[in-house]
């Protein structure tokens, strides 16, 4: 891309118009009032994540009070929300704060170049159909960390004999009718959680089939705490109240599973057996080979999920695929599933940056690669920022610290008259290095080389906790790691 008459340079882009983008534009219009922005959406509409999956059942597996914006509170009594409510809460949210009308809508970044001269950053976008170019001083990828287009590959024998319907839950179709046909979900995390009270509901029969099993929760979908501190509290303090209370209990709970794997086991394995039919046993289908938080635990609401297994109209089989036949699924026990419609809740492709080619001075660079500065700038990539929430919290805790630290660093620079920050490594061979995202499910592990890295010191270290990161967002160093450059454009 050339960079010569740049023209109309804005000072921030933000790419991407879900939680986290939105989050970030209320962030700097708030704290940079005076700055210019806009953001660019490949999609028709505002909500990220939750305005793409429209699948039965798609809600949130944390709770709203903290997956929330800490600057406009969830008001709604049930705080696991159905993906509808939240779609609609961020829209509501950001139009309030006029961050809508900021929004590019049908804009997809294709790629983006770092002119040293220019000091700023040339934008290639699919602007409906139109090739165009922008410019920015800063570059916010607010993009998530899943691939929109396509879901993650899986090798399923004999899948094309089948005679029914297969659907990925990333591309359900609109309006379809599986009311009383049998169904099985293949997949055991979030998805197929989600998926299974809601089929149920209409479905003859529905059977979750995994090779493993995952942690699953039930947890009552409104919160008795925030429903007493409602009534005798003003709303802004017992919502603070409440935050609170799922911060700091949510973040006890994560750091005692890690502390004590096996007493965690033990006491989830407990409420877990409580809640089972008396003819399903604990062991294997509920059991993980893991230990608690390595990788997410799956939560819920009102425990649904049991409920459907106690109706008869769920169940759970624990076993490997030996091929798919004509009307079902024969199993390496010797046993077959009969189907009608087979559901493949396989997991989700990574992909960072929505996909789009980020380079420096025309020279590519793979994300993959890169270490990341205080879990937020690209190793060598100078004034863009790279969102990345929590995996075992609120995903808009790590994009609101990332947003405030971002905020930080741009006063910073206008304040002494910087043009570009350059998150810089000495003596990389000596850093070792782990995942960004620190789970062990198989989608992250297959996804590994489109993360970027996290080192073994500061500042490069994966992010820990909200409150850390939170603190270092206002208080910390932000030259630290930082190499700082003054050139006249």
């Amino acid at each position: 891309m050339g960079d010569a008459g740049i023209n109309d340079v804005l000072d921030v882009i933000i790419v991407g118009a879900g939680i986290s983008g939105i989050n970030a534009a209320y962030r700097l219009q708030t704290e940079l009032p005076s700055s210019s922005y806009t953001i660019l959406e490949s999609r028709g509409g505002v909500g990220g994540t939750w305005d793409f999956f429209r699948y039965p059942g798609f809600r949130s597996d944390s709770d709203l009070y903290t997956f929330g914006f800490s600057w406009r509170p969830w008001s709604q009594e049930k705080y696991i929300a159905d993906g509808d409510s939240i779609r609609k809460y961020i829209r509501e949210s950001a139009a309030i704060y006029g961050i809508d009308r900021k929004v590019q809508f049908h804009h997809k970044l294709l790629s983006a170049n770092w002119s040293s001269d220019q000091q700023a950053w040339t934008l290639l976008v699919d602007a409906d159909g139109q090739k165009e170019h922008l410019h920015a001083r800063f570059v916010i990828l607010s993009t998530g960390y899943y691939d929109y287009d396509e879901p993650l590959s899986t090798t399923i024998a004999g899948i094309e004999q089948f005679k029914g319907k297969v659907i990925h839950p990333q591309f359900w179709p609109e309006d379809f009718d599986y009311t009383d046909k049998k169904m099985v979900v293949i997949g055991s995390g979030s998805t197929a959680v989600t998926l299974i009270p809601s089929l149920a509901q209409k479905a003859s029969h529905v059977t979750m089939l995994q090779r493993s099993p995952s942690y699953l929760l039930a947890r009552p979908s409104v919160d008795a705490f925030g429903q007493v501190v409602s009534k005798i509290l003003p709303s802004w303090m017992s919502h603070r109240l409440t935050r609170l209370k799922f911060l700091v209990l949510n973040s006890f709970f994560v750091k005692f599973c890690g502390a004590y794997p096996k007493v965690a086991k033990k006491l989830i394995k407990k409420a877990t057996v409580k809640e089972l039919p008396r003819d399903t046993p604990h062991n294997p289908h509920f059991e993980p080979r893991y230990n608690p938080w390595e990788q997410r635990l799956c939560l819920c609401p009102d425990g649904d999920f049991f409920q459907a297994m106690r109706s008869g109209k769920a169940s759970v089989v624990t076993d490997t695929i030996t091929t798919v036949i004509e009307d079902g699924i024969q199993l390496a026990s010797g046993k077959t599933l009969d189907a009608d419609i087979i559901v493949t809740a396989t997991g989700l492709k990574i992909r960072t940056a929505g996909g789009a080619q980020i380079s420096i001075d025309n020279t590519p660079i793979n994300i993959g690669q890169k270490f990341l500065w205080k879990g937020v700038m690209l190793q060598d990539v100078p004034n863009a920022a790279t969102v990345i929430g929590y995996t075992n919290a609120s995903w808009t805790l790590g994009a609101d610290a990332t947003a405030l630290l971002v905020c930080r660093l741009l006063k910073y620079l206008r304040e002494k008259g910087i043009t570009s920050a350059v998150p810089r490594l000495e003596h990389a061979e000596t850093m070792k290095s782990t995942s960004a995202l620190n789970l062990s499910s198989t989608y992250v592990v297959k996804g590994m080389k489109e993360i970027p890295k996290a080192g073994d010191r500061a500042p490069w270290l994966p992010r820990t906790s909200y409150f850390s990161d939170l603190w270092a967002a206002k208080f910390g160093s932000i030259t630290e790691g930082l190499h700082l450059e003054k050139v006249s454009v």
